[in-house]
């Protein structure tokens, strides 16, 4: 099973973006665009607006691959290797765009909890640089992928977007952080942002750190699968390819919230979805190694995302049954892509074993 793009995408008619030429001559900065979110950003607009023109920062640390983009041809496509934190590179940049798309972020729990001190530079400091340069460049928009973790645990209620923010672990403190700043400048200073917070992600591209890719490489290669606890955690998953969509509809429509709850279209155990994977390859579930269950550990995160359905009218169209299928089926088909990674440096540092 390969992947398709999704085909006859709605026309957006807004009071910002009042033309089709005025859409093509659209300029972003992508940030983080060599990781998994940001790449699958980036190929979904090529395809669709190949006029736009996209300028991508990326420092090439971990969760980034260079060969996201290594069959990309686009002429109006520009790669920067920088840091988000370098103020003369990141103000030289955002003059010369739109819109500012904030991917870049380190985005794993167990790292978060062995080592906050990155996660504090590129989740906050590198937000709070990019905050300072738009004060003087107020016409271009912001957009920041935070994400459902900044509620902290919820078993029964959906959390709306304007519920309190009680973050578990260091990396979603970090990007709560992120967001009480952009929220202050919003206020203060009178620049143009919107935050979104999106359930677990999965798709092509992912990082073999996290839990569905790892789970098919660690089958592919016959290896044991690492559960935290019994594998009982509970999450919404959503494709990213929706994930991309609901972030373009924001972004062409602008509309008039600041912060947006996106979820997909199904919600599983941790257990559940790897057992899908070794059924899908005709597995064991032996290859099951359960270890100690992580710190603060959430039992599950759950948001209610009517607000973007209604004021952008996404909705998530990919299947779950499918759209898992066709993500193992990718990393067999792709064995080069993550082959290049050294997986013996993806070992995730857990020193509460």
């Amino acid at each position: 099973m390969k992947f398709k793009q999704k085909q006859n995408y709605e026309k957006h008619t807004t009071s910002y973006i009042k033309n089709k030429n005025q859409l093509q001559n659209m300029k972003y900065l992508v940030t983080g665009g060599c990781g998994f979110i940001g790449s699958n950003f980036i190929h979904n607009i090529i395809k669709k607006h190949p006029t736009i023109q996209i300028i991508n920062i990326d420092s090439m640390t971990v969760g980034s691959n260079p060969q996201n983009f290594k069959r990309v041809s686009n002429k109006n496509y520009t790669f920067v290797k920088g840091d988000i934190c370098n103020k003369i590179l990141m103000e030289k940049l955002i003059k010369k765009v739109d819109y500012v798309i904030n991917f870049a972020a380190e985005s794993h729990v167990d790292r978060s909890i062995f080592n906050s001190t990155s996660f504090l530079k590129s989740n906050v400091l590198g937000v709070h640089n990019i905050l300072e340069i738009l004060r003087n460049n107020k016409r271009v928009r912001f957009l920041q992928i935070s994400t459902d973790e900044v509620y902290g645990e919820s078993l029964k209620k959906n959390c709306l977007e304007s519920d309190e923010l009680n973050p578990s672990n260091p990396y979603a403190a970090t990007k709560a952080a992120a967001e009480i700043l952009i929220r202050s400048y919003v206020k203060t200073y009178g620049i143009q942002a919107k935050i979104t917070r999106c359930t677990n992600n999965f798709g092509p591209r992912q990082y073999p750190e996290k839990l569905i890719p790892k789970t098919i490489i660690s089958v592919i290669k016959n290896q044991k699968i690492p559960v935290h606890g019994k594998g009982l955690a509970k999450r919404q998953w959503i494709h990213v390819f929706d994930h991309c969509d609901a972030l373009e509809k924001i972004i062409l429509n602008w509309p008039k919230s600041l912060i947006y709850n996106i979820s997909g279209n199904f919600e599983t155990t941790n257990i559940e979805i790897i057992k899908k994977i070794l059924k899908k390859l005709d597995k064991p579930e032996k290859m099951i190694k359960f270890v100690t269950d992580r710190p603060g550990q959430d039992r599950g995160y759950r948001v209610n995302a009517n607000l973007i359905k209604r004021d952008t009218g996404f909705y998530p169209i990919m299947k779950p049954k499918e759209s898992l299928e066709a993500t193992i089926d990718w990393y067999i088909q792709n064995k080069i892509w993550w082959q290049t990674i050294p997986f013996k440096k993806i070992k995730n540092p857990t020193p509460w074993k």
